[in-house]
C-alpha cells in the first residue's frame, strides 16, 4: 500500500534551499516587524498586531518553528486567522518588491 498524508498541508513549509542574501533579508525584515509590532502594541500610532502578522509570516518562511506556531495560532483563534491572510498578502507584496530589486 501507498503511504498517503493523514492531511494536507494547509499552507507551504518553509523552504530549505535559498540564497544566504534571500535568506538574511527575510529573517532581518521578519525580525524588524516583530521589533515595530512590540512598539505598536504601546505606541498607539503603529498597529502592532498587524505588523506582528507580518514579521510572523516572514519568520515562518525560514523558520520550521515559526510555521508551527503560526499554524496552531491560526486554529486557536480562527479570528486572528483573518489578519494572518492580511499579513500574508502583505508581506507577499513586500517580497515582491525585493526580488525585483535583484
Amino acid at each position: 500500500m501507498e503511504n498517503l498524508p493523514t492531511k494536507p498541508p494547509e499552507s507551504s513549509p518553509p523552504k530549505p534551499f535559498r540564497s544566504r542574501w534571500k535568506r538574511l533579508l527575510i529573517l532581518v525584515s521578519g525580525w524588524g516587524f516583530i521589533f515595530l509590532g512590540i512598539l505598536g502594541i504601546f505606541l498607539p500610532i503603529l498597529q502592532g498586531i498587524l505588523f506582528l502578522a507580518i514579521g510572523f509570516y516572514l519568520l515562518s518562511l525560514e523558520s520550521p518553528w515559526a510555521h508551527r506556531k503560526m499554524e496552531q495560532m491560526r486554529e486557536r483563534y480562527p479570528k486572528l486567522g483573518k489578519t494572518l491572510d492580511e499579513a500574508r498578502l502583505r508581506a507577499a507584496r513586500y517580497a515582491r518588491k525585493i526580488r525585483r530589486r535583484k
